[in-house]
């Protein structure tokens, strides 16, 4: 299942139906919240550590 996922990734997917096209953006859209949920705390982490001793 995630190697079909990988795959996936860049390939246009053809839609029929609004079922189709909303399955496929909610997937997109899940797929973007997952990345923020992950990237935001290692980025609020980043920015709030203290600078090591600048005058070295």
């Amino acid at each position: 299942m995630f190697n079909e996922l990988l795959g996936k990734i860049g390939e246009f997917e053809t839609v029929y139906t609004m079922v189709d096209y909303y399955t496929y953006i909610k997937t997109v859209e899940y797929l973007i919240c997952v990345a923020f949920f992950i990237a935001f705390p290692m980025f609020f982490k980043y920015i709030n550590t203290k600078p090591g001793n600048l005058s070295e």
